[in-house]
């Protein structure tokens, strides 16, 4: 399960920043992530809740998780379309000269904290 490693690796971001802002708690976390990220939203919540009964500044740190849309470009018609509904194929010109353009990141977006 990687998700337990994205946790980690947030709550060393999430650290570093409480260090350089001299924040003494944690209150919530907005976490934007990617529709083909490969991050189980619901294991990394399982995951969260977990971790942060172990570390002290995060104890009663809420998790809000924010969807980022997969969109694809295609290079033959310029045009952008839903990259879950219609994979590598372009629904508008039948190419497959495409590439993901947004959908895949993982970006801590938020941070409330005192």
């Amino acid at each position: 399960m990687h998700e337990m490693g994205i946790v980690l690796h947030m709550a060393k971001t999430l650290d570093e920043t409480a260090e350089q802002n001299q924040l003494t708690k944690i209150g919530r976390v907005t976490l934007q992530v990617g529709e083909v990220s490969g991050i189980m939203t619901d294991l990394f919540t399982d995951a969260w809740d977990y971790f942060k009964k172990k570390h002290p500044m995060l104890t009663e740190c809420e998790l809000v998780l924010e969807t980022i849309p997969a969109v694809t470009w295609c290079d033959n018609c310029k045009k952008t379309y839903e990259t879950v509904k219609y994979g590598k194929t372009c629904p508008h010109c039948g190419s497959g000269e495409t590439w993901l353009l947004q959908g895949n990141e993982c970006i801590i977006k938020e941070i409330e904290a005192e």
